[in-house]
This record gives structure tokens, sequence and C-alpha cells, in this order.
């Protein structure tokens, strides 16, 4: 799933709610993926990850709760913000929700506009740019337009080394190795060998290297790769 700027997964099973959720976000300059289970859920999770989730406490066969615990297991997932919807307004229900990792907790009924304070504010927290621009320098990559601007100038990049380097600028300084590269640029569904990394993360260079800017991906011996922020 390719990411866009502020882009939301929601995951509801009422139908009527998902879609008053849709609309809102929408109408709220969100671009909206919608799944009715948790299964469906982490199909969508395959690849680059949604700005952020947002989870009903009742879903079929596998629970909100469960479906947050699970995300926070794996190492692929365990950084997505995540609210969780619910009736339920128990403290002791909180608690649960918390202990399983979600970032945030609203109780229905809500206001639309309540929601998207709580999701802005997450967004702030976790670092994802309101304005959809992702910046280092004089470089920067628009992810509501799908271009990369150094100087004003644009710079052609294929959609690969655009992820690559979505991934890398969301994350500075933070070193991952091939196996991570592949799981969150390409997806877990698809086989590719780990050199094909490296192909990429050179391509991504070549890009850069008239302006003076490939080096920011740096080479960390033995492990992989970080973008220095």
């Amino acid at each position: 799933m390719d990411q866009h700027a502020n882009s939301i997964l929601v995951v509801e099973d009422d139908p009527d709610i998902r879609g008053m959720l849709a609309f809102s976000l929408g109408r709220g300059g969100f671009r909206v993926v919608e799944t009715d289970s948790a299964e469906a859920a982490l199909a969508k999770l395959d690849g680059v990850l949604p700005s952020i989730a947002i989870i009903d406490w009742m879903l079929p066969r596998m629970s909100g709760v469960e479906l947050a615990a699970r995300l926070r297991r794996d190492e692929h997932t365990r950084d997505l913000p995540i609210i969780l919807l619910t009736a339920k307004g128990e403290e002791n229900d909180k608690l649960r929700g918390y202990d399983a990792g979600i970032d945030d907790y609203l109780t229905k009924p809500f206001s639309p506009r309540e929601l998207i304070a709580r999701i802005r504010a997450l967004l702030r927290r976790v670092g994802h740019p309101e304005d959809g621009v992702l910046q280092k320098g004089d470089m920067a990559l628009d992810l509501k337009s799908h271009q990369l601007m150094i100087r004003g100038e644009p710079v052609k990049l294929g959609p690969t080394e655009f992820r690559l380097l979505e991934l890398f600028m969301s994350s500075p300084n933070r070193a991952f190795d091939r196996a991570q590269l592949l799981d969150r640029v390409w997806g877990r569904s698809i086989y590719v060998e780990e050199r094909t990394v490296d192909v990429h993360v050179l391509r991504l260079r070549k890009a850069l290297k008239p302006w003076g800017y490939q080096d920011v991906v740096e080479t960390i011996r033995g492990i992989g790769y970080r973008f220095s922020g």
C-alpha cells in the first residue's frame, strides 16, 4: 500500500459508521482506506504503512484490542499510531486498550471534529508533517504530489526510490537492515532478494548526486542503511 500524506486506515465493521468516518476524514483532508475486519486490516498493512490507524473495539472474530496488541508485537507495525474507537467507557476498558499499545482512545458517540483534532494532535506527537512535506535542508519530498524538489527544481525518482526516500526521511537517523526495507517498501507478500535493496539505494543516490545529496543515505556496515537527518 503506497503511503500518502496523512493517510488513515479505518477498521470498522459497521458500514454506516465507517461511511461517516470516511466522509468526515475525507473532508478533513485525509486519504482514507476502509476495512471491515482485523484480517482485512492486516492485509492492507502489508507494505508501506498509513500515517495512522483508527480501529473499532468490537470487530468480528478478532477484536480491535487484539488487533492493536498484534500490531505492537510485529516489528513492521509496532510504531503505527493507533486510535481505538469504542462504546466502552469504563476505566478498566480504557486501561485494557492502553495495555494493548494504543495511543489514544475515543468513546462513542463522538463528533467528527473531536476525532480530527485527536488525529492531528497524534500526528504532531509522532512527527508526521501536517502539510505532507518531508524536509531536509533545501530538499523537500511532497507526499501529496508524489514529487521530490531540490532547490525548487523537480527531481525524477522511480516509484520504489520515492518510497525508499519517504521511509528514510520519515525516520531520520534510524538504521534499517535490508529485510526491514524489503518489508516496508516492497511488502511481505512480494518475494525479492535483499540485493534488490542495494540496487535501488544506488539508483536513489544517483538521482540525488547532481545536487550533492547522495551521501544523506548512509551505508551502515554489517546492518544496512540510514538517512542522516
